[in-house]
């Protein structure tokens, strides 16, 4: 008799547990097709090929990442199970939120307005990733009410086409980076990442009221992801957070996987892996 009693006792935990983890697992199981919009912090080479290999040079950056290896997205793909066929990038290093950017390069709004209109009816069961709005800021805006609409836009955008499932990431203390760090415009840059990240938070809620239930909008805070690789090092496996290991296209550290960043600006492929694995975290969660 108590072994029938524990036995149903273990049936209905087991069911218990499947009822509420399942749904989150089958949603990053149904996901087959990965399209990335935004600048070079998820280009994989779209740059290097306009330019005809010439920049990011290579070495000592990665085959045309601006990194020292792989970047986050295709971490997230590998974790996703999705082969380089499933995954689609449209961002440009350089690429501001908008339509147009420095020198032609696309925005990530043109880049989702170009991607929409080409594909009227997208895949509902892929995930759609938008990362941008550092270069707005660093390239002198102190605004972020454009940088929110842009953002915004492209969001409906996908929305309106069939996108189901929308990454969308925030961006990091832009005042704390190697390149700003000790610049007098390192507060301001830091304040402006805030308000930016502020609105951003605030557009998800009007959005997910004006989209419905129908859309997923999947937020990868990657600002706290960076302040806690700042404030606590080792718990990330890095040693240095506040240098680049790259120095005038030369390296200059020993071990790129004990640094935080690779450059005074983007990451190391170790930094990529752990904002990989904070997105997936995002989407099971």
């Amino acid at each position: 008799m108590k072994k029938n009693i524990l036995s149903l006792a273990i049936i209905a935990l087991l069911s218990f547990i499947m009822a509420v983890f399942a749904p989150s697992i089958l949603s990053v199981q149904k996901i087959n097709q990965l399209y990335i919009f935004g600048d070079s912090l998820s280009d994989t080479g779209n740059i290097y090929r306009a330019t005809g290999g010439v920049y990011p040079s290579s070495p000592p950056y990665f085959q045309g990442r601006y990194s020292n290896g792989l970047v986050w997205v295709e971490y997230l793909a590998s974790g996703l199970k999705l082969t380089s066929e499933q995954r689609t990038n449209f961002a440009f290093g350089g690429a501001t939120t908008g339509s147009s950017g420095m020198n032609g390069i696309p925005g990530l709004l043109a880049q989702v307005d170009n991607f929409t209109k080409a594909h009227p009816d997208i895949n509902p069961n892929a995930l759609y990733v938008l990362w941008a709005g550092a270069n707005d800021y660093l390239y002198g805006t102190s605004n972020s009410t454009m940088p929110i609409e842009n953002l915004s836009k492209a969001i409906q955008l996908l929305s309106t086409r069939g996108a189901k499932k929308i990454l969308v990431a925030n961006i990091p203390d832009l005042g704390k980076l190697p390149s700003t760090r000790y610049t007098a415009n390192s507060n301001s840059l830091s304040q402006s990442a805030i308000a930016h990240n502020q609105s951003l938070a605030k557009s998800f809620e009007v959005l997910n009221d004006k989209l419905g239930h129908d859309t997923q909008i999947i937020e990868l805070d990657v600002n706290s992801l960076y302040r806690e690789a700042i404030t606590e090092p080792a718990k990330f496996g890095f040693t240095n957070v506040t240098n680049a290991c790259l120095n005038n296209n030369v390296a200059v550290c020993d071990n790129p996987d004990k640094f935080l960043f690779w450059d005074a600006i983007h990451p190391t492929t170790a930094g990529h892996r752990i904002l990989a694995e904070a997105a997936l975290k995002a989407l099971k969660n």
